[in-house]
């Protein structure tokens, strides 16, 4: 029985069936069950960081739990309290507090209560946001195609255009418990905002006692070539949510609550039974020790730049934007999608979110010599495309 056919016989149809079965990885190049090898641009939706079976994450998941796998929140332990630490230091506040969780939805839901710990209800989000698939996350998500099926979602919530601070100042008033925005929205095709948007929010915010609150869990754990994806803006929200690339491969989110937003929790307020987990956390402190050994932030900063420059001049590519290696690729036409089916043809793993936009978001210690392959194989099939 084939992969496809096991995958619909015993598998939610909640996805569509994959094409193709993954069986095993090394950095960025994966082998499906038939042995052909793929260059993976997608990096599991920027998640692996580091790649597939990066030693670094072997080395730390295998010790630990060789020595102790799950101890509920009733215990702590050793891994949890170093990865908090590191993450409070990341985000520049020593009064942060950090919860520990499994996604981004979760760590999504974890700020959307904790805006209700301020005793306020209203909730601004922005228009083509993802936030989750959980009830609360989707309410909070401003894409009507995941949206409409589930109605009646979470109340109170206004969707507002993303990079409009006019319509965000025109939202917030002071019956807003907070604002939710992405500092670059991934799944909308790479959409990066005007400069001084993500500061205009921060003084919406205060003028209106809201929480602002950086959905960082595409754009962070260096992804942009920034700890978190906002700090160009040399502001400091209130809560920032993280997953993806935290785990390295593993299930791992976070929040971090900053500030008077770190003291609105109190015990019993919320939880979870594996967040933090020994074995999660001990692949997340392995992922930003790399990340720093490496200088792997800088580089993806380098070949952001490389990128655009040599992608830009491809026919028939209309924009390309993002930051460090979370890439849009904007097209004339609508052929996204034709792309990415003779990209993976070629051995090329990529994503198209829209029919105009392909989304690159391959593990930050990607070498030049695969940069130069993605970029000599995305030329032929736009080429190809084109002329097809």
């Amino acid at each position: 029985m084939s992969a496809k056919v096991q995958w619909e016989k015993f598998m939610a149809p909640t996805y569509g069936t994959p094409s193709i079965n993954l069986v095993s990885g090394k950095g960025l190049v994966v082998t499906d069950d038939q042995g052909k090898k793929y260059l993976d641009f997608l990096g599991g939706i920027a998640t692996n960081v580091l790649g597939h079976a990066h030693p670094a994450i072997i080395r730390a998941v295998s010790n630990q739990i060789s020595t102790l796998g799950h101890v509920s929140n009733f215990f702590s332990h050793p891994n949890a309290i170093a990865l908090a630490s590191e993450l409070v230091s990341l985000a520049g506040d020593k009064s942060a507090k950090v919860f520990f969780c499994n996604s981004g939805a979760e760590a999504n839901e974890a700020a959307l209560k904790l805006s209700r710990k301020t005793g306020k209800k209203k909730i601004v989000a922005t228009t083509g946001a993802f936030h989750g698939r959980t009830i609360g996350a989707l309410s909070l998500t401003g894409q009507s195609s995941k949206r409409t099926p589930f109605l009646p979602l979470l109340g109170n919530i206004k969707h507002v255009p993303f990079g409009n601070t006019k319509a965000m100042a025109r939202a917030v008033n002071r019956k807003t418990a907070m604002v939710i925005v992405e500092p670059i929205m991934g799944e909308a095709g790479v959409i990066v905002p005007p400069i001084g948007y993500l500061k205009s929010l921060r003084s919406i915010c205060d003028k209106n006692g809201a929480l602002l609150v950086f959905d960082c869990v595409q754009t962070g754990i260096g992804r942009t070539g920034q700890w978190f994806g906002f700090e160009h803006e040399m502001i400091k929200p209130d809560v920032i949510t993280l997953a993806k690339g935290l785990g390295g491969g593993l299930p791992m989110g976070a929040m971090i609550s900053l500030g008077n937003a770190s003291q609105l929790f109190s015990p019993g307020d919320h939880g979870t039974t594996f967040g933090g987990n020994p074995i999660a956390a001990s692949a997340g402190l392995a992922v930003l020790k790399t990340l720093k050994k490496e200088k792997l932030l800088a580089r993806a900063k380098r070949f952001e730049l490389l990128l655009k420059k040599r992608i830009s001049k491809v026919k028939g590519v209309k924009e390309i934007r993002g930051q460090g290696l979370l890439i849009g690729i904007e097209f004339e036409e609508p052929k996204a999608n034709a792309v990415r089916d003779l990209l993976l043809k070629k051995g090329v793993i990529v994503n198209a979110p829209s029919e105009s936009v392909i989304r690159i978001a391959p593990a930050l210690n990607v070498t030049q010599v695969q940069i130069e392959k993605f970029i000599k194989l995305f030329s032929e099939a736009v080429a190809e495309v084109h002329s097809g």
